[in-house]
């Protein structure tokens, strides 16, 4: 159960192609977002379809693999997990953010 206490699994498009950083201790990251599709009928009969948005983070070998192989549109499957953040912004008030920390990427379709 240990491997179940913070693991994310989604399947979404890309938002944007990765943006992607060398970092000057000779490290990568990929900052990406996804988007997740929900379809579903409401009280009166019609069908929603609803989006969520995932702001996702790689490093290393999954950096070099979103930068090779990922663009805009494209289909994933992603396995990974759930960090929180806190920081100050310019005007000086403290914002939150929650991203996924990606262990694995699996490419599914293109656009």
């Amino acid at each position: 159960m240990n491997n179940l206490k913070n693991r994310v699994q989604l399947i979404g498009n890309l938002g944007a192609s990765p943006e992607v950083k060398d970092l000057e201790n000779g490290k990568m990251v990929a900052r990406l977002s996804i988007a997740t599709n929900e379809t579903y009928k409401n009280a009166q009969g019609e069908k929603v379809k609803e989006t969520q948005w995932h702001n996702l983070v790689a490093w290393g070998n999954n950096a070099k693999f979103a930068k090779s192989y990922l663009e805009k549109g494209q289909e994933v499957a992603i396995e990974g997990k759930l960090q929180h953040k806190s920081y100050t912004d310019k005007e000086g008030i403290k914002r939150n953010t929650t991203e996924i920390l990606v262990n694995e990427f699996l490419m599914l379709r293109n656009k």
